[in-house]
Order: C-alpha cells, then sequence, then structure tokens
C-alpha cells in the first residue's frame, strides 16, 4: 500500500495521507453502520473540557458545540472489525512500523453540524503514553473533510520534539481534558490535510495536531485506530495492560513472558 518515498515522508513529516484505502462499497458500509452506532451506542456530550475552550470559540458557540464518540467500534460491528483488519491498510502499516503490527484501539469522532467540536492542540500521547514512538494513528474518513467541517491539521516534523508535557488542570485546579498551552500552539501554525471518504490520513502518536469547527449543515464522521508494533510499551492512559489483535506478523515473546490471562472483569 505505501512506498519507501511514502514511509520516508512519514517519518520525516509526522503525518501521511493515503488515498483509497477503503473501496467505495466498504466505505458505504462502514457509513451505515457508524449511523446505527451513533444511534444506538455512542455517548453525545460537551466534548474536551480545559481552558482552550474559551480560546477557540465564542461564547454562544462553545455553550452549542458537541462531540459524538465511543471506543472500540469492531467490538460492536462485523463492519468495523473487518475496517481494522483491513490488508490494504494493516499492509500500509506494515510498510511504516515493521512486519509486526498490533491493534490498540478504535475510537469514533463525530463532529455534529454547524457547532461540531474543535480540538485543541495536542498529541495522542497524552491519553495513551508508551516508551516510544512506534505507534501509528490512522483517520478513516467516512466523509470528504475541508476547512469549513473541521479537516486534521498537523505541526510538520512536531513528532520529533517527543513526548511534551500537556495542560491537564484548569485554572481552579480542577482536572481537563489534556491539551498543549494555547499560547505556545496555534492552529494558524499548522498544515491542512483534507481527504476523501475512503482515504486514510496516518500521524505518530508524537505528532502535534488539532482541527476547526464543524461550521457545515452535514456531520464530518471519522475513525481514529490506533496501531503500534507490539514491543513498544505502554506506560499509561487509555487500554493499558490490554492486548490488542495482531494484524500484521507475530508477538514475539519476551525472555518469561507469561500468557495472557483469560480472566474477566472482577
Amino acid at each position: 500500500m505505501i512506498n519507501q518515498e511514502q514511509s520516508n515522508f512519514f517519518w520525516e513529516h509526522g503525518y501521511l495521507h493515503i488515498p483509497e484505502v477503503f473501496t467505495a462499497e466498504e466505505t458505504a458500509e462502514l457509513a451505515r453502520e457508524m449511523d446505527w452506532l451513533i444511534e444506538d451506542w455512542a455517548d453525545s456530550s460537551l466534548g474536551w473540557s480545559g481552558p482552550w475552550r474559551k480560546e477557540y470559540m465564542d461564547k454562544e458557540t462553545e455553550a452549542k458545540s458537541k462531540l459524538i464518540a465511543m471506543h472500540d467500534l469492531h467490538l460492536y460491528s462485523v463492519a468495523w472489525m473487518r475496517a481494522v483488519t483491513n490488508p490494504r491498510l494493516c499492509a500500509a502499516m506494515a510498510g511504516l512500523l515493521g512486519p509486526e503490527v498490533e491493534l490498540h484501539h478504535s475510537t469514533m469522532h463525530v463532529k455534529p453540524p454547524e457547532t461540531g467540536h474543535p480540538f485543541p492542540m495536542h498529541q495522542d500521547w497524552a491519553f495513551y503514553q508508551h516508551e516510544g514512538n512506534r505507534f501509528v494513528d490512522v483517520l478513516v474518513h467516512l466523509d470528504d473533510t475541508c476547512h469549513e467541517n473541521g479537516e486534521i491539521r498537523f505541526l510538520d516534523r512536531s513528532h520529533k520534539r517527543g513526548a511534551l508535557e500537556h495542560v491537564t488542570k484548569n485554572p481552579d485546579g480542577t482536572g481537563c481534558t489534556p491539551h498543549l498551552p494555547t499560547d505556545k500552539y496555534h492552529l494558524k501554525d499548522t498544515v491542512a490535510v483534507p481527504a476523501k471518504a475512503g482515504d486514510v490520513v496516518c500521524f505518530n502518536i508524537h505528532t502535534i495536531h488539532g482541527s476547526h469547527i464543524n461550521q457545515t449543515d452535514l456531520p464530518r464522521r471519522l475513525v481514529r485506530i490506533g496501531y503500534r508494533h507490539p514491543e513498544n510499551v505502554q506506560t499509561g492512559g487509555q487500554s493499558k495492560g490490554r492486548p490488542g489483535l495482531i494484524v500484521s506478523g507475530r508477538r514475539e515473546r519476551i525472555e518469561n513472558q507469561p500468557l495472557f490471562s483469560t480472566a474477566g472483569p472482577a
């Protein structure tokens, strides 16, 4: 799915746009399943918290801004199970991470019409910390994206800075969603990467990114899928300690590593 030039671009710039990973038929099926998941399972909320909201939105928009989200779509829909194990997508990930690739998670990101949630500048590392950078996040596009509906935007080459300290508290000391300081990191400095339905845009776990509000009268539907090299140890955050599917290659055994537990929740 990708050549050496594309792999070099990813590791130099921290992101990569791969067109037409999913066929029109596959994308239409995933969109139908997405709409069902939104109706039956997903949560609608004010979205990310924190002082960044006052910098990105006026008071009226901030009060109306919504985000529709849920985790691990592949546990609810066979269509999304096929998506996270799609041979073309997994081959692309093997081209970036090496022959061994492990699925970490899938997460819905839907910006509703007109006041769909913007995202402040941040690294995904802040939500699922790993020791190394062999982790690629993939945005599966179910809708065409553009400035008006809040396409993904990247701070070029920012992954080379490694993991950065994020703002995790409001001025009053209460906790908030991790994000980078708004006085140091700005969307105006980023590169916009619009994409078509069926395309994927992937980026490194340390790449700084964000997006503007959805101003259109249609939702902007994306799903983020996280892939890592199996030896990239997670140290905190979402899904820590949970093994994922091997979607390329094999999981090499570390010395004295036990088998995964078959015990369920206590």
